[in-house]
C-alpha cells in the first residue's frame, strides 16, 4: 500500500504552489502550516536545497470529527501536502494517504473519515 498520491506538474514551482494552494481551498481545505525546506536548510544547515514546500492541509469538520474519536489523532493531523521541484521545470505534488496513515491507529470509526479525506486529496491531486 503506497502512503501517497502524486502528480507531476509542468510549470514553474511557484505556479505549482499557488495550483495546489487554491485546489486545497476549492476542496474545503485550508493551509494551516507551511514549511519551507529550502529556506529552513539554508538557515539552520547552511546548506543549498531544492525547492522543498510542505503544506499542512486540514478541512476543521472532518478533523473535529476525528478529535471526537480518537483525541490523540490530532498527532497525525495536519495531511501533509509536498511540493517539490524536480528540475527541468518539472514539480510533483504528493499528498499524505491518511487511509494508510490511519492503518496504525486501532479504532474502526476512524476509517470512514479517512476514506473521505483520502477521496478528497486524490481529486486535488488528480484535478492538478
Amino acid at each position: 500500500m503506497s502512503y501517497y498520491f502524486a502528480k507531476t506538474l509542468h510549470c514553474s514551482f511557484d505556479e505549482a504552489v499557488r495550483r495546489v494552494t487554491d485546489a486545497l481551498k476549492k476542496a474545503g481545505f485550508g493551509i494551516i502550516t507551511e514549511i519551507d525546506v529550502k529556506d529552513t536548510f539554508r538557515k539552520k544547515l547552511g546548506i543549498d536545497y531544492r525547492n522543498y514546500r510542505i503544506l499542512g492541509a486540514c478541512n476543521p469538520v472532518i478533523a473535529r470529527d476525528a478529535l471526537e474519536v480518537e483525541d490523540k489523532i490530532g498527532t497525525m493531523l495536519p495531511c501533509n501536502v509536498v511540493i517539490q521541484d524536480l528540475g527541468d521545470s518539472k514539480v510533483e505534488v504528493a499528498a499524505i494517504d491518511p487511509v494508510a496513515s490511519m492503518a496504525a491507529v486501532e479504532n474502526t470509526a476512524l476509517q470512514g473519515s479517512a476514506r473521505k479525506v483520502a477521496d478528497m486529496l486524490k481529486s486535488v491531486v488528480a484535478s492538478l
